[in-house]
């Protein structure tokens, strides 16, 4: 089974589901307000799990088995069915490559799946960490030029100061 689009299912090839704009409307014209047209990229769930089972070549049983594991969780439609993005078949390989290449056990490729997903959300906190560090520091830079152009640029005569020994004693007045 192909996962490219066909004619029954609305698809023109353009990676667009549904009738394009002006079609389907009265008298062929455009709509008001376009809306834009539907994107699929790897995270949108498109494949029914028989599907999802051919692309990565395992059993439709090992897909449900990965499930309840936690291993590999599809989006689910309404009514409870399975749907696959592409980077769910990708896992799906990727767990199958652990497993039978590497020899390690289901409770071992989960925990090395959760800390990918730790590495990966931590990555992504320490690229916000560094983008509002890097914003504090403008702003610090702009604050610090600001006050340098505050400054008073008048010229003040310098008079050395003589260093006597002479003493001097004050007495208040009473």
């Amino acid at each position: 089974m192909s996962p490219h689009p066909d004619s029954s299912h609305g698809g023109d090839g353009t990676g667009r589901i549904g009738p394009g704009l002006g079609e389907g409307l009265p008298g062929g014209g455009r709509p008001r307000a376009a809306a834009p047209p539907y994107v699929l990229t790897e995270d949108t769930p498109v494949y029914v799990i028989s599907v999802a089972a051919e692309l990565s070549g395992l059993h439709p049983q090992t897909l449900r088995q990965y499930d309840r594991l936690g291993l590999v969780s599809p989006d689910r439609t309404a009514g409870r069915g399975r749907r696959y993005s592409a980077r769910d078949i990708q896992q799906l390989r990727e767990v199958q490559r652990l497993s039978q290449d590497e020899g390690i056990n289901l409770a071992g490729i989960k925990r090395i799946i959760e800390l990918e997903n730790q590495v990966t959300a931590l990555q992504s906190r320490v690229g916000e960490l560094v983008d509002a560090l890097e914003g504090a520091a403008a702003t610090l830079q702009q604050r610090e030029a600001a006050v340098h152009a505050s400054y008073r640029r008048d010229l003040v005569p310098y008079q050395q100061v003589q260093q006597s020994s002479a003493l001097v004693v004050w007495r208040p007045k009473r």
